[in-house]
């Protein structure tokens, strides 16, 4: 280089280099990579946060799961308790667009006024001091009317029942039972059943159902315990000052259910309940006599197998009942050895039971077995 030292190559080689390193961050391939860094760490930020806030609410949500159960409940229990849950709120929402579909009241239906509704509450309640009368609408699902013996039975304050809905009172499990059989098409008319007697025979009384209705304890309202009742529904229409327009309502008078063998018991020879079972052990029917005497609830025992609730040394007797009926189809029923069956507390009682079968005209095979039994005492 003319007139002065030529360059060294070293640090021209440094030189470029760093040229070279800092022309790289600016490339982009360079800002690529650094985004896609950014946005790993953005993300495992996010499932951090997402993990955190799911356990939390697994946690939550174990706190309602069902008091009855003894075993503490696992992550998997509290997602399936949460899932019925939900189909049992997507079950409310299809039960009232139903309903809504057809509001306009049948001619021969009679509108009852608000005083109206405490006065049949005060007839129906006065004799029965377990027995309420719950009014909701089958358009807003809310209470339209509950009777004060309410207040006492289910120890809640009747302004905060009149301000809930009839379904948040039901257990969960129960939830999907009560639309079953409050449906608005198959109620009886209430003015029509209890008024008209030569239309008894084209309104038949509904059938009754049991659901566990929740109370309060000590006043302290976020303590829940559920108590059994029996609910018998009809349909009304209500009329109110702020409602002119008649609003189909579900009227019904439930009745708590005590133990049968705690005062006032269940008298000895009326300690009978009948059930029916398929062949291979499942239940399809409970007679409701059986409710106070076992402490389940129909829906309870339906669908699950009668083995499970007998004596571990009576299981081979019901094995010996069921060849017996397979072998004798269509015969009278007969008696065999007494089974010991638990109840809902865990206690066993001691059933004498008499075993018949039904068989298919069609097909010649049972199509299930019925059980008429008394608890011995």
């Amino acid at each position: 280089m003319p007139g002065g030292k030529s360059p060294d190559p070293r640090r021209l080689v440094a030189h470029e280099e760093a040229l070279g390193g800092e022309s790289e961050m600016w490339s982009p391939k360079f800002q690529l990579q650094r985004k896609y860094v950014e946005s790993s760490n953005s993300e495992q930020q996010d499932q951090n946060r997402v993990s955190e806030e799911l356990i939390m609410v697994v946690q939550e949500m174990k706190k309602y799961f069902p008091s009855e159960r003894h075993s503490k409940p696992s992550t998997l229990d509290a997602l399936n308790y949460a899932l019925r849950c939900v189909h049992s709120v997507q079950a409310n929402s299809e039960f009232f667009q139903i309903l809504s579909q057809n509001g306009a009241p049948q001619a021969d239906v009679t509108m009852y006024s608000l005083e109206e509704l405490a006065t049949i509450a005060s007839e129906h309640t006065s004799k029965n001091t377990d027995t309420f009368v719950a009014v909701f609408s089958f358009l807003s699902g809310r209470l339209v009317h509950i009777s004060e013996q309410a207040t006492l039975i289910l120890n809640y304050k009747k302004d905060w029942l009149e301000s809930s809905h009839f379904v948040d009172l039901l257990a969960p499990q129960d939830v999907r039972v009560f639309y079953m059989h409050t449906a608005r098409a198959q109620l009886p008319f209430w003015n029509n059943w209890t008024q008209r007697a030569p239309s008894q025979y084209d309104y038949a009384p509904v059938k009754s159902f049991f659901c566990r209705i929740r109370g309060g304890a000590g006043g302290r309202q976020q303590e829940k315990y559920y108590s059994p009742f029996r609910i018998i529904p009809y349909l009304i229409h209500v009329h109110s000052s702020a409602h002119p327009e008649p609003e189909p309502c579900c009227l019904t008078l439930a009745e708590k259910i005590h133990s049968g063998y705690e005062a006032p018991r269940i008298p000895v020879d009326k300690r009978i309940f009948t059930t029916t079972h398929t062949p291979g052990c499942v239940f399809l029917e409970v007679d409701e006599r059986a409710v106070p005497l076992l402490g389940y609830l129909p829906q309870d025992l339906i669908g699950t197998s009668i083995l499970t609730y007998l004596h571990p040394e009576d299981c081979s007797l019901m094995v010996a009942i069921h060849q017996k009926v397979l072998k004798y189809a269509g015969h009278p029923p007969f008696e065999h050895s007494p089974i010991r069956f638990c109840t809902q507390n865990g206690d066993y009682i001691i059933l004498d039971s008499s075993w018949s079968s039904f068989v298919n005209p069609w097909s010649r095979k049972v199509s299930f077995i019925i059980g008429r039994h008394k608890v011995r005492t």
